[in-house]
């Protein structure tokens, strides 16, 4: 079994494999030879490097060769989020499914590849427009320009794009988030065949 694991530390790869009457573990990259017994609800895990497997000084650092044993209890939340505790330290870890992490990264993708609207950081008055309909812009142009406070502030493209609208006029007064102008993103090129 493959899974992704939040924890606060960051995000952690793991799989966990049967290997006869112990367990490989691969943590990040490491692998871990792991026995397992459950007492009173809660899990004792002996973790080393495997048998015959090479030196790695990072697992000696780490798990003081050949093994170290652990206590191990899963407090389960209705969040879906579990509370690990290792010898009484409290972990909170979330496991990251493979199908949701593939939706999330998918529309990530998709909202990047869609229309953008450069919108007003603050309140203030359109001093000057930068970009016309049709304006092939790329990241970092100048578009607009707002005063707030007397002080101008240039907003840009945050990527590159085609400006198909401009919302506003010099001149316009506008508010804390109003959209300045609509950016669509630039055409894929076609394959040549």
């Amino acid at each position: 079994m493959t899974c992704d694991l939040e924890t606060r530390g960051g995000q952690r790869s793991i799989d966990v494999r049967r290997r006869g009457s112990e367990w490989e573990l691969t943590l990040d990259g490491r692998i871990l030879s792991v026995d397992v017994t459950a007492i009173a609800g809660r899990l004792s895990l002996l973790m080393g490097q495997p048998q015959g497997g090479p030196y790695d000084p990072k697992v000696e650092a780490a798990f003081r060769r050949p093994l170290r044993s652990y206590e191990v209890a899963v407090e389960r939340r209705s969040n879906g989020e579990r509370i690990v505790y290792v010898n009484g330290l409290a972990v909170p870890v979330s496991i990251v499914d493979p199908r949701e992490q593939l939706t999330r990264r998918r529309t990530a993708v998709a909202a990047e590849a869609g229309p953008r609207s450069i919108v007003s950081p603050m309140p203030g008055l359109v001093v000057r427009i930068e970009a016309s309909v049709g304006d092939r812009v790329s990241a970092g142009a100048g578009l607009v320009v707002v005063e707030a406070m007397k002080m101008e502030n240039e907003l840009r493209a945050t990527r590159p794009g085609i400006v198909v609208k401009v919302h506003v006029q010099t001149g316009t007064a506008v508010e804390k988030g109003a959209v300045l102008v609509s950016l669509d993103p630039l055409p894929e090129p076609e394959p040549s065949s």
